[in-house]
C-alpha cells in the first residue's frame, strides 16, 4: 500500500505541470539551392573548380559557424550545385547567412589552402521574401576570409582578391520541405482501462510526446478528459505532422494515459509507443496498443496490461503555409507609429525615453529596429509609412494623433528602417510633445489601407511603440475589432516603467477583445513591455533579438487565420529557376 502511495506521488509530480503549449512546434524547414554565374577564373590551364561554404551566425556571440559545404564542380565558372542546405526557418528571427566561394585546388578540407572566389551576406528571410523565393546577389571580394581551423579573419587579398571587387553572381533559391505542411487528423478509443477512482470509474485522457534528437520527449498534444468510463472514445484532433514527429516518420511517439483528478494529481494508468508511419496505416490490428504501467509489470508476474488503446481513424492533408503565400507574391506592409506624448520627458534631457544618446539607441529606436529589420525582408520596395501621435505639430501647433514623421502628409513613406529612424530623429526637433495617448487614429489609418486590398496580395503589420496608459480605450477597442476582419496585425511595445495593465486587455490571448457587444473575429494584437527583454549584461543585440522573437512569433498564424477565414489560396509561385546543364562533380 505504501509503495502505491509513493508511486502515485511520483506520477503526480511528472504530470501535474502539463501545459501543451510549452512544447513549441519546431520551425518549418527550407531547402536552399545555390547556383553561381561568372565566377573568377583562378586556374591557368582550365576553369575554376568551385565549392560553396555556408556559414550561419549565432545571435548572442555574432560568431560565424560553418553550416555545410556543397560538392565541388570541376572546371566551370557557372556552377549549379546539387547538394542543398536544409535550414530551420523562423519568421521571427533575423537569420544571418554568409556564402563563401572557393576554387578547390587539392583534396585538403582546409579552406585556407584554396583560392577564395568571393562571398555574399544575406538573411534567410531575404531569400524566402524575394519574388519566387529566389535571390540574386553580387559576390564580393570580402575584406577578409576566416581561417577554417582558428576561425580568425585573414585578409582575402592574400588569395589574390581586391576587397570590394565584384566577382560574379550568386543565385539562392528556397523551397519549403513538403512534409512541413502536412496536418494529421486522428481519433482514438480505449478499452478496459484500469479503474483508478474509489467511488467511480476513471476519467481518462491521453498525452502525446514527440521524441527529440537527444532522447528526451516534448509534449505535443493532450486530449480532452472523458468522465467516468473505462472505455472512452476521445474526439478526433488535428496536429501538424512536424509537431508530432518533426517530419521523421519513424521517430518514436510516446503516449501516456492518465486518470484525471480535480486537484491536478492525475493518476498514471500506463503508456505505449508508436510512430507516424504506424499510425498512417489507419484502423487495423497494427494500431491496437497495450497500455502498460512499467512499475506494475515489474511487481506483478501475471500483469498483462492496463487496457488497450485503438486508433479509430487517421487522415493527413496538406495545408497552405505562410511561405506558400510569400512565395506566391504576398507582400507584408510594415507601418510604425511612435508615441510623442509629454510623459516621455523632454527629448533634450538624458532622462527622456526619446533622448538621443550619440553612443546608444534609445528604447524606441531599439524596438523599431528589432521588429523592422525582420519584416523588411518581406516588402519588396522597402518603403514604410512612419507616423507619430500625441504631439503638437508645425506650422500651427495643433495636436495630432496621426502625423507623418517625415512631414509629408501626402507621402508618409520612409526608405528602409534607416529612413524611419532618420525621420524619427528629425521630428523630435520640430514637434512639441503633448498628449493624450490615443491609439485609434493610427489603427484606423492602417485599417483604411488594409480594407482596400483584401484579396490576399498584401498583409499589414502596424507597430505601435508607446510609453503610457492609453487614453481612448473604447475607440481603440472598436478600431481593433473592426481591423480583425482585415489583413492586418498589430504589435504594441511598451517602453519605460509605466503600468501597462490596459494593454494586456488589448492582447486577446486570454480573453478575445470585444466592443459594443461585438467580439473580434481574430486575435490580431500582441503586446509586450520592452523592459522584460533588456539583457542584464547590457547586450542590446540580444535584447532586440528576444523582443523580435516574442512579438513576431504570432504573425504567421494570424496571417494564415485571415487567409483561411477568407478562403484565399496562395498564388502559384513563379516557375522555378532552371539552370543550364551540369558538369561533372567530384567531392573533397
Amino acid at each position: 500500500m505504501e509503495e502505491d502511495v509513493l508511486d502515485k506521488l511520483e506520477d503526480m509530480a511528472s504530470v501535474r505541470d502539463f501545459d501543451p503549449l510549452t512544447g513549441s512546434i519546431p520551425a518549418t524547414k527550407v531547402e536552399v539551392t545555390v547556383s553561381c554565374r561568372n565566377l573568377l577564373d583562378k586556374d591557368t590551364f582550365s576553369k575554376s573548380d568551385p565549392l560553396c561554404v555556408l556559414y550561419t551566425q549565432g545571435i548572442e556571440t555574432k560568431q560565424w559557424r560553418e553550416f555545410g559545404r556543397t560538392e565541388v564542380i570541376d572546371n566551370t565558372l557557372n556552377p549549379d550545385f546539387v547538394r542543398k542546405f536544409i535550414l530551420d526557418y523562423f519568421f521571427e528571427e533575423k537569420q544571418n547567412l554568409r556564402f563563401d566561394l572557393y576554387d578547390v585546388d587539392s583534396k585538403s578540407p582546409d579552406l585556407s589552402k584554396h583560392d577564395f572566389l568571393g562571398q555574399t551576406f544575406c538573411t534567410l528571410g531575404e531569400i524566402v521574401g524575394s519574388p519566387g523565393s529566389r535571390l540574386e546577389k553580387p559576390l564580393m571580394m570580402g575584406a577578409f576570409t576566416l581561417h577554417s581551423k582558428t576561425g580568425k579573419p585573414m585578409p582575402s587579398v592574400s588569395n589574390g582578391g581586391i576587397p570590394g571587387k565584384k566577382c560574379g553572381t550568386i543565385i539562392l533559391s528556397a523551397e519549403e520541405l513538403g512534409n512541413c505542411r502536412d496536418v494529421a487528423t486522428m481519433q482514438f478509443c480505449a478499452n478496459k482501462l484500469d479503474k483508478k477512482d474509489f467511488f467511480g470509474k476513471s476519467d481518462p485522457f491521453m498525452v502525446f510526446y514527440r521524441s527529440n534528437e537527444d532522447g528526451t520527449f516534448t509534449i505535443c498534444h493532450k486530449t480532452e478528459v472523458v468522465k467516468n468510463t473505462l472505455n472512452p472514445v476521445w474526439q478526433s484532433f488535428a496536429i501538424p505532422v512536424r509537431a508530432l514527429c518533426n517530419g521523421d516518420y519513424d521517430r518514436t511517439i510516446k503516449v501516456e494515459v492518465y486518470d484525471w483528478d480535480r486537484d491536478g494529481s492525475h493518476d498514471f494508468i500506463g503508456e505505449f509507443t508508436t510512430s507516424y508511419r504506424e499510425l498512417a496505416r489507419g484502423q487495423s490490428q497494427f494500431n491496437v496498443y497495450e497500455v502498460v504501467n512499467p512499475k506494475k509489470k515489474m511487481k506483478k508476474k501475471k500483469y498483462n496490461n492496463s487496457g488497450t488503446v485503438t486508433l479509430l481513424s487517421f487522415a493527413t492533408e496538406s495545408e497552405h503555409t505562410f511561405l506558400d503565400y510569400i512565395k506566391g507574391g504576398t507582400q507584408i506592409n510594415f507601418t510604425v507609429a511612435i508615441d510623442f506624448t509629454a510623459s516621455n520627458g523632454n527629448p533634450s534631457q538624458s532622462t527622456s525615453l526619446h533622448y538621443m544618446n550619440p553612443y546608444q539607441l534609445n528604447a524606441y529606436a531599439m524596438a523599431l529596429k528589432a521588429v523592422g529589420e525582420i519584416i523588411q525582408d518581406y516588402d519588396s520596395d522597402k518603403m514604410f509609412p512612419a507616423l507619430g501621435f500625441g504631439a503638437k505639430i508645425p506650422p500651427d501647433g495643433r495636436v495630432s494623433h496621426e502625423f507623418p514623421l517625415n512631414g509629408n502628409v501626402d507621402n508618409p513613406h520612409c526608405s528602409g528602417i534607416e529612413g524611419i529612424l532618420e525621420a524619427y530623429h528629425q521630428s523630435l526637433k520640430t514637434v512639441q510633445l503633448y498628449g493624450p495617448t490615443n491609439f485609434a487614429p493610427v489603427v484606423n489609418h492602417v485599417a483604411r489601407y488594409a480594407a482596400a486590398v483584401q484579396d490576399g496580395s498584401q498583409y499589414f503589420v502596424l507597430l505601435i511603440i508607446t510609453d503610457g496608459v492609453i487614453s481612448d480605450m473604447a475607440q481603440t477597442k472598436e478600431a481593433i475589432v473592426n481591423a480583425a476582419k482585415l489583413p492586418m496585425s498589430i504589435i504594441i511595445v511598451g517602453v519605460g516603467q509605466a503600468e501597462f495593465d490596459a494593454m494586456v486587455e488589448l492582447d486577446g490571448d486570454d480573453i478575445r477583445i470585444s466592443s459594443r457587444g461585438k467580439i473580434a473575429e481574430r486575435d490580431i494584437v500582441q503586446f509586450v513591455p520592452f523592459r522584460d527583454y533588456i539583457d542584464r549584461t547590457g547586450n542590446h543585440v540580444l535584447s532586440m533579438a528576444r523582443l523580435a522573437k516574442d512579438v513576431l512569433a504570432e504573425i504567421p498564424d494570424q496571417f494564415i487565420s485571415y487567409m483561411k477565414g477568407r478562403g484565399i489560396k496562395p498564388n502559384p509561385a513563379p516557375p522555378p529557376y532552371t539552370p543550364t546543364g551540369h558538369t561533372l562533380q567530384t567531392e573533397i
